[in-house]
């Protein structure tokens, strides 16, 4: 019977985990993080006096696995609502004037970690798109099929940015590239990785866990579901 009783409980721990808001643990990783070096870039482990979280030992979830996007083909879409629809490639988008921050990411599974992120304002990228009046929601679509959407007024109101590097480094393969969004003050499965479009609407969106019933808002410290 001792038996019985771990095999259910390991069941239940697995299906728990299955079931969370950050799922399917990616732990590939390019180099070993030592003495701030990650690949073969430098690595930034302190910024502004606040000491940053090494990347490998930060912990990385996705549902689908490691995404592998080609720079060189790689195009960000830009559509719905605006007047001049976008299709921008990786070096367009890096070369708009970027924002450095610190931000912590917080998973609902309940850890998270701090990091250094640059990239550029997603103000920057709809003000090119020009955003139609009445518009009100924000939907980003990745690679492997996940989504996840934010009130407009959020992303601009607190200059969300569209991170393409990490700790100074840019941005590894398992950890978004070519773009993560970083929704600072959000739970971690609205920071959308691998992302290949954006959608501008004036509807509501549920995004992929969002309709499986995560909370839609996602602030930290609220509620998790419902």
């Amino acid at each position: 019977m001792k038996w019985i009783s771990t095999a259910i409980l390991v069941i239940l721990v697995s299906v728990i985990i299955s079931s969370s808001g950050c799922v399917s643990s990616d732990s590939d990783t390019e180099g070993d993080g030592s003495d701030g070096i990650y690949g073969d870039e430098v690595e930034t482990l302190e910024y502004q006096g606040v000491e940053l979280t090494p990347i490998n030992e930060q912990r990385n979830n996705a549902i689908k696995g490691t995404q592998w996007i080609n720079e060189d083909t790689y195009l960000l879409k830009i559509n719905g609502m605006v007047d001049t629809p976008q299709s921008l490639t990786y070096g367009q988008v890096t070369s708009y004037p970027n924002v450095s921050k610190v931000v912590i990411l917080d998973c609902v599974e309940g850890w998270g970690f701090t990091a250094k992120w640059t990239g550029v304002p997603v103000k920057t990228l709809l003000d090119e798109a020009g955003v139609q009046e009445g518009a009100t929601t924000v939907i980003f679509y990745s690679e492997d099929g996940y989504s996840t959407a934010h009130d407009l007024d959020y992303l601009v109101d607190n200059n969300i940015i569209l991170g393409y590097k990490l700790n100074d480094v840019t941005l590894p393969e398992d950890r978004g590239f070519p773009f993560q969004l970083v929704a600072e003050g959000k739970y971690g499965y609205k920071w959308g990785k691998w992302i290949t479009s954006i959608e501008v609407t004036d509807e509501p969106y549920e995004g992929y866990w969002e309709s499986r019933g995560y909370n839609n808002n996602a602030d930290v410290g609220g509620p998790r579901f419902g």
